[in-house]
């Protein structure tokens, strides 16, 4: 219990140092913020424009495409917001020999990656998705009933321990690699597939999506249990074992190469 508190204590400590950092510039915070929020609102726009052309896609109607995209968003924000510098492990601070730092520190090393940066862009994912969410709900698409809120919440929280899972798992590569930004840039790009449902793809996307780079259970397969008449609360459970799993291989592997890291130079 002592450690969870210090843990807590020091991770408010670091944060709010962060936020000192980056309002010395107050300009430049909000006009990211503005334009990252702008940039999901294209995306809603160009998902209206196209689908309002379209009746229905593959049996799935325009509203039900409005959930699954907002769904998917809010797991990814929430990665996005509090795990968003494992990015610099896989891009320069392995290569640069900046991970020293971590290293001589008497603290978690995993704990410390995520604790010295805050991504407030995310910002723009989550109220995009809430906005969406709540649309769709107005519509009637979406089983609102107090079982199906708590599976939502869990799914959300499986949801962005995925997408930060298989962040790591990418970014750990470069212990051995010394750059796997590309590897990770790749991988983390196929998100995008489970936003629209997986039926409109070939079968080897299908299975890469599911089963190898599970993103399809971050957004479509959840998505479509909580669709009024969708599928079985069985897929809740199959995202939340898949979210376990996916982790403890990803921190293994971070771990194993911590135990390889041999600073800049090697």
């Amino acid at each position: 219990m002592k450690t969870i508190k210090r843990y807590l204590r020091l991770y408010r400590i670091l944060v709010s140092q962060f936020f000192k950092v980056i309002l010395q510039s107050k300009v430049d915070f909000f006009m990211g913020l503005l334009g990252f929020f702008l940039t999901q609102i294209f995306g809603i726009v160009f998902l209206f424009l196209v689908f309002r052309q379209i009746p229905s896609l593959n049996g799935w109607t325009l509203e039900q495409l409005i959930f699954i995209y907002g769904f998917a968003q809010i797991p990814r924000g929430i990665d996005h917001l509090f795990t968003d510098n494992i990015w610099m492990v896989a891009w320069h601070t392995v290569v640069n020999g900046e991970f020293d730092r971590y290293m001589l520190r008497p603290m978690n090393v995993f704990f410390q990656i995520i604790s010295e940066k805050l991504q407030p862009d995310a910002v723009g994912e989550l109220l995009v998705g809430g906005i969406l969410v709540g649309y769709s709900i107005s519509k009637g698409v979406v089983t609102v009933d107090a079982f199906h809120v708590l599976m939502f919440v869990i799914s959300i929280l499986a949801g962005a321990v995925i997408y930060t899972a298989i962040k790591l798992f990418f970014a750990s590569i470069a212990f051995w690699v010394k750059i796997s930004g590309p590897f990770l840039q790749a991988a983390y790009e196929m998100a995008d597939f489970a936003k629209y449902p997986t039926e409109i793809y070939a079968k080897g996307i299908r299975f890469v999506i599911t089963w190898i780079i599970p993103f399809a259970f971050v957004a479509y397969l959840p998505a479509r249990y909580f669709l009024a008449g969708g599928s079985s609360v069985a897929v809740i459970g199959i995202e939340s074992g898949i979210a376990v799993v996916f982790w403890f291989i990803a921190y293994a592997l971070f771990q194993k190469g911590l135990s390889v890291y041999e600073s800049a130079g090697n």
